[in-house]
């Protein structure tokens, strides 16, 4: 199907580059960007999530407000009494 679109000039020169750098054509390097766009688009996600890491320990030090996000952004970030909560 033949079809105009609107392209930026440096994205279309950058585009007449890489299908002149593989033999492809414009048209071929345009579908697979457009087909991997849609198919990244409907899967949803980037790929399966690592895992969140655990450690031990006794818990959240005495002292820290986790019901406050801005109670524990301070004492991630020093301004909190962290050495007196130890």
């Amino acid at each position: 199907m033949r079809t105009t679109v609107r392209i930026d000039d440096e994205l279309y020169r950058t585009v007449k580059e890489q299908a002149a750098q593989t033999g492809r054509t414009v048209g071929e390097i345009i579908e697979d960007a457009v087909r991997r766009s849609i198919t990244t688009a409907d899967s949803g996600s980037d790929g399966p999530l690592p895992p969140l890491p655990v450690y031990g320990g006794s818990g959240v030090l005495p002292g820290v407000e986790l019901a406050s996000n801005a109670a524990v952004r301070d004492v991630m970030d020093g301004d909190g009494p962290v050495d007196a909560l130890r």
